[in-house]
């Protein structure tokens, strides 16, 4: 049996990758794997399959004789907080992310509320496959009770964040993505004083992720063009990301987040050795605008593991990946785009600037081209002779190509696709090496894959 788990857990199609089964057998072996009888804490984002699933990790948890608290729908971040906050035993997330409605999938938490190490994704992978029964899926769905307490735990956190500054005066606009956020993030936001109107806010999980949230900002570009306000949120379905608007409907994405936040923690000279830690997705032109105010940017491979990884491993204070998804030390490193929201909004407040002027005060980004080429299967699917051949096609062209510009390649941990990144001094220059590349890497890929 090849690994369930990928770059982010274990996702895949609800019925398909990710089944009622498999998830009864992940609660399962994690219950008996646990030397720690505290409870396992277990949250869903809005997924119509979210609830036959946490259905299916209760059973599997309770037949290991463990324990559960549900936490119900949530951010993806409540979770590890409140892992470390309670004491609990570890946790589990049901959620696919940023990935569309048929999607799904299980993040999992230690006791420290941290994405659990590879020992333990062995460990959980051994135990399910020696589990060689099916379990079937029960006809009716029972309603588990939910902890409010502790979700209120939470909201309080996030609020204390601010330091005791306030939004008041601010008018901010949220897209909650029919998924996560929709069960916080307005009443945060107001009861930090802001003017707030929120859209996509419903718990709508036949809608969550699609044409909305993060991956698409016309929405809230519209909505900003419309109520003229002062910036606008747009996170994702377990909102873990967030991606920012100004008043003119620019950009503010991962990489210049990482930029002036970063800037605003080196000049309290609160940020160890200058020191930032990003993906390989980088933009260039942050990297050279980091270095040239005396910063250091460390790459690591894409997923927020890494990037938690690495600041660990180097002592740093922030990181983050281009897409949103940003690790401080004001939460434990534990991706939480709420708070990364409230953090840009509040430096807003006590600088009295604008995010629009701020923004122009970040770097100016190189051109760049992200292209997914299908593969037809998720590349864990493949068997290894393939995979190989594929992982020698990706080293080839970056070696080919990389005098011209920075190529970035890499199989999707969560998709069946594979990403091609190029970055390059003009536009012209990166939609013609774009389409040169991924039309030849079809062809060779085609080519070992029929």
């Amino acid at each position: 049996m090849q690994s369930i788990f990928g770059t982010d857990g274990i996702r895949g199609k609800f019925n398909e990758e990710i089944t009622y089964s498999l998830a009864y057998k992940v609660g399962y072996s994690l219950g008996s794997n646990l030397e720690n009888n505290n409870p396992i804490l277990i949250g869903r984002d809005t997924r119509i399959s979210g609830d036959i699933l946490l259905q299916a990790i209760t059973k599997g948890i309770t037949a290991s004789g463990k324990k559960f608290i549900n936490l119900g729908i949530c951010p993806t971040p409540a979770i590890p907080f409140l892992i470390k906050q309670e004491k609990l035993s570890s946790g589990i997330m049901i959620s696919a992310s940023h990935n569309p409605p048929e999607y799904n999938g299980l993040k999992i938490f230690d006791h420290n509320g941290q994405k659990i190490a590879k020992n333990s994704e062995n460990k959980i992978q051994k135990s399910i496959e020696e589990f060689n029964q099916d379990i079937s899926a029960p006809t009716k769905i029972v309603s588990l009770e939910k902890s409010q307490e502790l979700m209120d735990i939470y909201i309080k956190s996030l609020i204390q964040t601010m330091g005791g500054e306030n939004l008041s005066g601010m008018k901010i606009i949220l897209d909650t993505c029919y998924g996560s956020a929709t069960t916080c993030a307005k009443k945060i936001f107001r009861d930090l004083g802001a003017n707030v109107r929120v859209i996509n806010n419903s718990k709508n999980g036949l809608k969550i992720n699609m044409n909305c949230g993060s991956t698409n900002l016309e929405p809230l570009k519209k909505a900003l063009k419309e109520n003229a306000a002062d910036m606008g949120f747009s996170f994702d379905g377990d909102a873990d990301r967030v991606i920012g608007l100004d008043s003119k409907g620019n950009v503010l994405d991962g990489d210049h987040i990482l930029f002036l936040w970063g800037r605003e923690l080196m000049e309290q000279k609160t940020l160890t050795n200058n020191l930032l830690i990003s993906t390989q997705m980088a933009n260039l032109g942050f990297e050279k605008a980091w270095n040239k105010i005396g910063g250091i940017l460390y790459r690591t491979n894409v997923g927020d593991k890494y990037v938690h990884d690495a600041i660990k491993e180097n002592g740093a204070v922030l990181g983050g990946e281009q897409s949103g998804h940003i690790l401080s030390n004001i939460n434990n490193f534990s991706g939480d785009g709420i708070l990364t929201a409230l953090q840009i909004s509040k430096y807003c407040k006590k600088k009295n600037i604008t995010l629009n002027d701020w923004l122009k005060s970040s770097f100016d980004p190189f051109p760049q081209k992200l292209t997914n080429v299908s593969l037809g299967l998720n590349i864990n699917k493949i068997n290894p002779k393939t995979k190989i051949l594929i992982d020698q096609i990706i080293d080839n062209f970056q070696g080919i190509y990389s005098h011209n510009c920075r190529i970035y390649i890499r199989p999707s941990g969560t998709e069946p696709l594979i990403r091609v990144l190029v970055e390059a001094k003009n536009d012209k220059e990166v939609n013609s090496l774009s389409k040169e590349i991924t039309n030849k890497l079809l062809f060779e890929i085609n080519k070992i894959m029929n």
